[in-house]
């Protein structure tokens, strides 16, 4: 059963190593991630330079429980904009947080900018 959802900046700690890593590995095995913010993740490794095989190799290995994202995760990301437009929120980040409203979990972050945020999920700061 899931216990986290991950933005991407969270997944991508713990495949570059960053601080906050630890916090998020021990939350892997529960933890679930938009398809999304996979994508996102995806997508910064390749921005890296990191060849596709290595990239898939990299994500597989996270060993995170990929969702789908829905028609009402859609509509409830568009609705999140207004509130959160003053931190600079992307559309991907308010995926994230539409699906952790969904699934009533927690959400693992390395964005500070989500600190003050009051969008009805708990934001948990990795670093």
């Amino acid at each position: 059963m899931a216990e986290a959802v991950l933005d991407s900046s969270a997944l991508l700690a713990v495949i570059l190593a960053e601080t906050g890593a630890d916090r998020v590995s021990s939350a892997l095995p529960e933890a679930v991630i938009s398809a999304i913010n996979y994508g996102e993740v995806a997508t910064k490794l390749l921005e890296m330079g990191v060849p596709e095989t290595q990239m898939r190799d990299l994500l597989w290995r996270s060993e995170c429980e990929v969702l789908d994202a829905t028609a009402g995760q859609a509509i409830q990301a568009a609705l999140l904009r207004t509130s959160t437009r003053h931190r600079g929120l992307s559309l991907g980040d308010r995926f994230c947080l539409a699906l952790a409203q969904d699934l009533g979990l927690p959400v693992l972050t390395a964005d500070r900018a989500w600190a003050e945020l009051d969008v009805g999920v708990e934001i948990t700061l990795i670093r």
